[in-house]
């Protein structure tokens, strides 16, 4: 007996019927299947945008396999657009509605199962999220990467536009080839074509297995995105029959794989806030100790843009995530033994898959030993900080400087633009944490800036904030506890000296305890007026090393 059955059987369910017909059903599908479509479609997101084409897909793929389908709406932000102003302040917060969303809607409504079409960063997470508190069968087929763009013989993505932007500021670019860059950075609708965040979790998702294998990196403009999506859409009735739910799918060997994936391509430091998060759904604990450990131990096999000068479709040309799984297998990283939304193992979904360019996937002649994730520890970010160790320069690994603290990220670029960051520098931004910002504001503006003025080499940024999976460079967030919850970032003054050893994992401010004593008795918290769903927020949110969760 369906979960639908709840709505569509019985003499009582007669009215429950007559709202079905008013949308134009017939009598005969009142015994089939109700598959919710949970659709990220928007004309605002240049990920979104072409998502109705998979919709589409996926309808008939559920139609042809014996189902109904319905397409349910999903809001979703554009980190891009919303960069750099107070539009940052609501793209994590999005998460935590989209997920209660497909909970609301798939509860309401008893849909039997899901396919969730989303794309970009926090709409990923989310539906994840939902889907996986309903724990119904559920699939992923997202909306596909951005083809790289194209200035003379130089490929570039949106990080290199954020970048121009500093290098125009200082001269090292002039406005005809700013314009240039401009017009040629984004050429294609999907996902920006870098292994920002975005792709990132696409990537993720199909590690974990919830998404159909080529999920992280068939290109958005490919038909063959097309027919993953009808496949998608068919491979849901099979999850239905056989009673595949996420709770199967997302157990804690399941984490173990994507984090060992995610550290092998090298992945944007939001996944570990994200993964953090799907884990709390189903009531399974990470900790900066076991994410640490993994990267330890996992080789990094890829360097995409921003950390090198290949994107998603060279990953997806050189064999895509199966190919990279499949030597992560080899090597004894993986549990090639669970099950998967394709019914079949790890193991048997990747067991043909093939490095084809050695030069994109580094499986022989890795990048490094270690992954390319890190959490730091210290008496600044007691609770741990992360970095995107893959995208720092050899020479800032282990790296000492003089803090200069500012408590917002506007004032931040002030100081950045006006030529006050000098190189030896470490910037401290705070009070952009989940609670303190509210909304954990990405940085890439600042990180792109001083990329883009030269000093990626020679400045650190620190922040309880985020960074962008654009963000290259020494550049370490999620700093925890943050600054409103009175963590010792807070108690952080300009000319203080803080030590960072990513090869130790290690984050340190080098002054007293006896004088952080004092500087905590004479805390006073940054105070923000707040309203609406950022104040609500902010009275919920957790700490980031937990997810920036809702308690």
């Amino acid at each position: 007996m369906y979960k639908s059955s709840q709505v569509t059987q019985g003499v009582d369910r007669a009215p429950h019927r007559s709202l079905f017909k008013a949308l134009g059903w017939s009598d005969s599908q009142f015994n089939k299947p109700i598959i919710g479509i949970v659709s990220a479609q928007s004309d605002i997101v240049p990920g979104h945008m072409h998502i109705n084409s998979l919709v589409a897909a996926v309808k008939e793929g559920i139609i042809s396999a014996g189902g109904n389908a319905v397409v349910i709406p999903s809001i979703g932000v554009c980190d891009g657009i919303a960069m750099n102003h107070e539009g940052m302040k609501y793209s994590l917060v999005t998460r935590e509605i989209i997920a209660d969303s497909v909970e609301c809607m798939a509860k309401a409504h008893a849909l039997d199962a899901l396919v969730l079409i989303p794309n970009c960063d926090k709409i990923v997470p989310g539906m994840v999220m939902g889907a996986a508190r309903v724990n119904i069968p559920s699939i992923v087929i997202s909306g596909g990467a951005m083809l790289a763009g194209k200035v003379g013989e130089k490929r570039i993505s949106l990080t290199d536009m954020f970048e121009a932007v500093g290098a125009c500021a200082v001269g090292k670019m002039d406005q005809e080839t700013l314009d240039e860059y401009e017009n040629e950075a984004c050429p294609t609708c999907g996902s920006c074509s870098g292994m920002f965040t975005a792709n990132s979790m696409n990537c993720v998702v199909e590690a974990l297995g919830l998404a159909l294998p080529g999920n992280g990196t068939i290109p958005a403009v490919f038909s063959e995105r097309i027919r993953l999506a009808r496949k998608a859409g068919e491979q849901i009735i099979y999850l239905l029959k056989n009673d595949i739910k996420p709770s199967d799918i997302l157990t804690k060997e399941a984490f173990k794989n994507s984090l060992t994936v995610d550290m092998a391509l090298s992945c944007s430091t939001n996944t570990l806030l994200h993964v953090l998060a799907i884990a709390n759904e189903v009531n399974l604990k990470i900790d900066g100790q076991m994410i640490n450990e993994i990267s330890s131990n996992t080789p990094n096999f890829c360097k995409l843009a921003p950390a090198g000068r290949h994107f998603i479709s060279d990953l997806y040309y050189a064999g895509g995530v199966q190919a990279v799984m499949n030597e992560l297998l080899k090597l004894g990283k993986l549990n090639g033994k669970l099950i998967t939304v394709t019914g079949k193992t790890v193991a048997e979904n990747v067991k043909n898959a093939k490095v084809k360019d050695e030069n994109v996937i580094r499986s022989k002649n890795p990048y490094s030993s270690t992954g390319g994730l890190a959490v730091l520890f210290g008496n600044l970010a007691p609770e741990g900080c992360v970095v995107k160790r893959s995208a720092v320069s050899p020479n800032m690994l282990v790296n000492k400087g003089k803090a200069k603290v500012y408590d917002s990220e506007e004032d931040a670029i002030k100081a950045i633009m006006s030529g006050k960051i000098k190189s030896g520098d470490i910037v401290v931004i705070r009070y952009e944490g989940p609670k303190g910002g509210p909304g954990m504001r990405e940085m890439l503006s600042p990180t792109a800036t001083i990329a883009g003025m030269g000093l990626d080499n020679s400045v650190a940024l620190i922040t309880d904030g985020r960074f962008s999976g654009a963000t290259r460079g020494a550049s370490i967030g999620h700093v925890s506890p943050e600054a409103a919850d009175g963590g010792p970032i807070a108690f952080v003054k300009d000319g203080d000296i803080i030590e960072i050893d990513m090869h130790k994992y290690t984050i340190s401010l080098l002054v007293s305890n006896e004088e952080l004593a004092k500087r905590k008795k004479e805390y006073k918290p940054v105070e923000k007026k707040l309203s609406g769903y950022l104040n609500r927020y902010a009275r919920c949110v957790s700490s980031a090393s937990e997810g920036a969760i809702l308690k």
